[in-house]
This record gives C-alpha cells, sequence and structure tokens, in this order.
C-alpha cells in the first residue's frame, strides 16, 4: 500500500552507535550493501540464524528514505490488487498478499516485543475516496476479506466526513490491524537489534566495486576490501557505479512532508481519528504526531528540490482539506528519495547465484521491506525459494532522464486528473442535495396550501370534460341519443 517516506529531521540519531567505517580487510558469510529498512532487516534475521553479516552504508544509518517515513504499516502492495490478480493469477495472488501481512506482523513485533524506546504505536489506518465509488467499494471489500483474509470495515460517507471533521472525502475502507510508529526510531531500532544479534555495521563506506563472479564475492570501499559468499543489494536508487543497471530499473522520486506547529485543542475538535489517513489516489497521506500537530506529505516530484519551497504548497493543501485551520503554521518541511519500480511491485530475489537485491520499495511501505528481509534471510540459509514468487516483476529499464520527465508529466497529469474528479464529484453531491432541498420545499407549501391540486406540467395530456346528464326523454329512449347518428343529423339540419 502507499508509504510516505517523511521524517521531522534528516540527521542521524546523536546516540546511534555506528559511527565505524571499514577500514580493515574483511570475510563475512554475508555481506548487505545499503543500512536501510531491507539492508538491517536481512542482516538482523541473518544474524539470529547463525550468518556473519557485515552492512556497508555510504553515509549512515537510515540518512534517506528508510529514515523519512510517516510510519504506516499496513498489508497490500503499490500496485492495485486488482492488477496483481491479472498478472500473477488468484493462488499466486493471495500468497503474495499474504507475505505482505507477514511483513505487516513482523514490524509489530519487533517495535513492541523488543521494546524500542519511543516507538509511539497508534492503531487503525483509513483509505478514503476522492470520488463517490460507492459499489466499487463494496466490491473490493468483499476481495479483501474473503480471497485475501484481510480484516477491514467499509465506512459510509458520513462516518467518514464525522471522524475527519471535512467534507472533502466520501467513502473509506478502514483497517483496524493496521497501525503507525515513529519511523526513524523505528530504523535505528533495528539497527540495534543487528548489532546485538552480533551483524556489523559500518557507517561512512561506499562500495566502489562489485565482483559477483566465484563463490566468494569480492567487495571494494575506499579503506578496505571485504570477501563475502552471498551479497544483498539494499541500495535503491543510491548504488550508482557499482550496479548503475540495477538502480536505472529504479525511477527517483522525491515525496516531500511537513510538521505543523502544535495546534491546540481545536485540532482534535476537528479530526477525531486517531489513525493515519491516505487517500485513494496517492496524492494526501496525513495522520495526527505529538498529539496535537498534523505530519502532512503531498507534493511529489521526480527532481530533487530544496524541501522549504513545499511548505507554502502543503500549507494551502492543508487549508484546502480543512478549511476551519485555515493558514496552519508550518514547524519543518522534509523530504526523501525512494525508487518507484515500473511495474509497480517490489524488487525480490536472485539475480545471479550468490547476488541478491531487495530494493523498489518506493510507495510501499514498511511491511514490504520487512517482509522482503525475511524471505532472503530464509533463502540464504535455510534454502526457500518464496522469492520466485516475485520473478513475474522482472527488472525493467526506468527510462533514465527521459523516464523522470515523463513520470513527473504523468504525476502531474495523475494529480490534476485526481482534483477535476473529486471538484465534480462534490459538486454533483451538492446538487442532488440542493435539489432535495428544492422538492421539501414543494411538498411543505403544497401541504400549507391544503388540498390545492399541483399544476398540470405543460406538454401533458388534456383533462376530460365531465359529460352533462341526458334528459329524461333520452334516458328513456324517445330522443336522440347524444353522439348518435341521429343526433348528428339534427345538428347539422339534415332531418
Amino acid at each position: 500500500m502507499l508509504e510516505t517516506f517523511t521524517s521531522a529531521t534528516n540527521s542521524p540519531d546523536d546516540d546511534a552507535p555506528f559511527r565505524s567505517r571499514l577500514s580493515f580487510d574483511l570475510d563475512v558469510d554475508i555481506c548487505v550493501v545499503g543500512a536501510g529498512l531491507a539492508g538491517l532487516t536481512v542482516a538482523l534475521e541473518a544474524a539470529r540464524l547463525g550468518a556473519s553479516v557485515a552492512v556497508l552504508e555510504g553515509r549512515h544509518v537510515g540518512w534517506n528514505a528508510s529514515g523519512h517515513q510517516l510510519g504506516t504499516v499496513m498489508p497490500g502492495y503499490s500496485l492495485p490488487i486488482g492488477d496483481l490478480i491479472e498478472r500473477v493469477g488468484l493462488d499466486d495472488a493471495r500468497e503474495l498478499w499474504a507475505m505482505s501481512k507477514e511483513g505487516a506482523d513482523y514490524v509489530r513485533a519487533a517495535a513492541t516485543e523488543e521494546a524500542m524506546p519511543g516507538i509511539a504505536l497508534t492503531e487503525g489506518a483509513l483509505e478514503v475516496s476522492n470520488v463517490d465509488v460507492g459499489e466499487m467499494l463494496i466490491s473490493r471489500l468483499q476481495t479483501l476479506s474473503e480471497d485475501f483474509e484481510t480484516e477491514v470495515e467499509g465506512w459510509q460517507v458520513d462516518r467518514v466526513r464525522d471522524q475527519l471533521g471535512t467534507a472533502h472525502y466520501f467513502h473509506g475502507i478502514y483497517y483496524p490491524r493496521a497501525f503507525q510508529i515513529d519511523g526513524r526510531k523505528y530504523i535505528h531500532g533495528l539497527a540495534v537489534l543487528a548489532r546485538r544479534a552480533g551483524a556489523r555495521i559500518f557507517e561512512d563506506t561506499p562500495v566502489v566495486s562489485i565482483d559477483s563472479s566465484g563463490i566468494r564475492k569480492r567487495i571494494v570501499t575506499p579503506s578496505a576490501r571485504l570477501r563475502a559468499s552471498h551479497i544483498v543489494l539494499t541500495g535503491n536508487v543510491h548504488l550508482g557505479t557499482p550496479l548503475r543497471r540495477l538502480s536505472e530499473t529504479l525511477l527517483p522520486v522525491w515525496r516531500y512532508a511537513a510538521v505543523t506547529e502544535p495546534l491546540g485543542d481545536r485540532l482534535g475538535e476537528i479530526f477525531a481519528f486517531k489513525g493515519s489517513v491516505a487517500d485513494s489516489d496517492g496524492i494526501d497521506h496525513f495522520r495526527i504526531v505529538d498529539g496535537d500537530r498534523l505530519m502532512w506529505a503531498s507534493p511529489e516530484t521526480t527532481w530533487d528540490a530544496r524541501p522549504r519551497r513545499f511548505g507554502p504548497v502543503i500549507q494551502r493543501r492543508i487549508a484546502t482539506i480543512f478549511p476551519q485551520l485555515g493558514k496552519v503554521p508550518i514547524a519543518d518541511v522534509f523530504g526523501g528519495a525512494v525508487g518507484v519500480t515500473v511495474h509497480g511491485m517490489p524488487q525480490i530475489g536472485q539475480l545471479r547465484k550468490g547476488l541478491w537485491v531487495a530494493s523498489g520499495f518506493g510507495r510501499q511501505g514498511l511491511n514490504t521491506s520487512a517482509m522482503a528481509g525475511q524471505v532472503i534471510a530464509r533463502s540464504i540459509l535455510w534454502g526457500e525459494d518464496r522469492w520466485k514468487l516475485f520473478s513475474p516483476f522482472e527488472l525493467v529499464w526506468a527510462g533514465g532522464v527521459t523516464g523522470r520527465v515523463a513520470g513527473h508529466l504523468i504525476g502531474l497529469w495523475g494529480r490534476g486528473h485526481s482534483a477535476a474528479a473529486g471538484v465534480l464529484a462534490r459538486y454533483r453531491e451538492g446538487a442532488r442535495v440542493r435539489e432535495r432541498v428544492r422538492e421539501a420545499r414543494l411538498a411543505e407549501a403544497n401541504r400549507q396550501a391544503g388540498t390545492r391540486p399541483p399544476r398540470r406540467p405543460p406538454g401533458g395530456p388534456r383533462p376530460v370534460r365531465p359529460q352533462p346528464p341526458r334528459s329524461a326523454e333520452a334516458q328513456d329512449g324517445g330522443g336522440p341519443v347524444p353522439g348518435s347518428q341521429e343526433s348528428e343529423k339534427i345538428r347539422n339540419g339534415s332531418v
């Protein structure tokens, strides 16, 4: 499902104990390139299973996408469920969906059972529609609950608007088992757990080159060399020179978000829902943090930019959805780059013997990165082959600069189309309301006027005049019957 990568800061935690760089040659069972969510999960699970693991990070733990997220955890993928079924069939789609649920359960367990400090877990996520799609909602609810065994609730328009305090949205799908955490705390919590399990994490250690041939793979860094039986690439769009062909299968997308200043009690008076909210078009994603602040992600671009320039954009977007709040003060704006695949599914699997990839988690969510870490660690050490379920989603070139331009234009068109559809849907809803009010007023006016019949609409059939009563002579058969041939003769003077 949709995941927005944002954080209140771009800097590492002051107390994060991962400052050492690799300055000596090293031999390990598994080398993980990239200390993000997927890489640290691979390292944690592999170390728990008894392997020797080294993690190489060019900057610091969680410096980019993995440390910049709203922290919503729910099942699913970026690829719509109907498209997933069409691509791989119902049985494999169910298995893939079950794996995404396992990933969500993994994050919950790691965050709660390991008692990560400051994780701030809250329950529930709501996906809302910008247009009135009640019939589609029923169909999707049936698919999720019956075919994919996912706990969901359908919310009618009135309930959505009552909980969110805005008339901008229509129906919604509520995921009671979804939850939110502080994503920045979670990524550093994973690093602590991995180190405790025996994994070695080296920051400020970029990979210069990789030789994946042979049984023992070779990795070169600026100040040391490393050998490993398996290499796991989790560096996303920042793999760079060592594997540029792999990084070019991802479209880099920057998503920007903001946290407001404390808004006090008025936020709670308007916004009763305590979970995260995402619209069905992937434009807005927001939730309450720290009790009275809004964390809001909206703008997206395929080009890097200064986050501060998006502050007014987010400010206007909040005012559009919640006009009661007006122009809210923004405390901070931030952003991060994610890698988006052409087919909308993550890249998980073995590229060649001993060379693995776990990437493409843009717009996917924490659950998919956690699931990928589990799958790859167990594939390497236990020989599991569930990664093959992702084989239909091969590596596809993202188009380079041309692809980024096209992606930007498609994004602009999609946001414009969604906004127009939403405006039209709300206009139609308003027109229906006005028509009902007009009819109610007309009915009330007729009631107050007593039994006065309504005016005949123009073009309708003319009322039939009542015929005058026949005379006694006519009734006795002594005179001509009105309308008979004899009556016509008398009227024409022919008798």
